[in-house]
């Protein structure tokens, strides 16, 4: 795989770190980062998300679901009860898990439910109304000439 250096991007532009940093987030070649759990990610509409998480053998109780600085943490730690069980064969993982999703700006989480072995979390984007876009007047000629007169009325 090639590597890329970001560094000239650092020192030449201001502001666009969180870019820099996503770049180089994704090609940094992690193996160790593991698939466990396997989860999904849907858009339910325009504006909002769902993240679905397998975690089967977990209660309420043992999972974790933190927001910090623009990143949502789920955490699951698993009780270790199971020392009175004796396995022939274990397929079902419990082991404890740590999953980041990096947030972009203005998502915020609305909620979470866990059912069926499945946790859900719910995304919500929401733009501030001054970055939306707007439709701006465009002024004609007799608008600025009875702004002048009207200007020269008062004065």
């Amino acid at each position: 795989m090639r590597t890329f250096d970001l560094a000239p991007l650092y020192r030449a532009t201001v502001g666009f770190d969180q870019i820099a940093d996503l770049m180089d987030r994704v090609l940094t070649n992690d193996v160790s980062q593991s698939s466990y759990p396997p989860y999904n990610i849907e858009k339910t509409a325009d504006d909002t998300y769902r993240i679905s998480i397998a975690v089967a053998g977990f209660s309420d109780a043992d999972l974790s679901v933190d927001v910090k600085e623009n990143a949502l943490h789920v955490t699951a730690r698993k009780a270790e009860d199971d020392a009175d069980r004796k396995y022939l064969h274990r397929g079902i993982a419990t082991r404890a898990f740590e999953r980041r999703f990096h947030l972009a700006d203005h998502v915020r989480v609305t909620g979470a439910s866990h059912a069926d072995g499945m946790l859900h979390i719910d995304l919500m984007r929401e733009v501030p109304e001054a970055l939306k876009p707007r439709q701006i007047e465009i002024a004609t000629q007799n608008s600025i000439q009875k702004d002048v007169v009207d200007a020269k009325a008062v004065n």
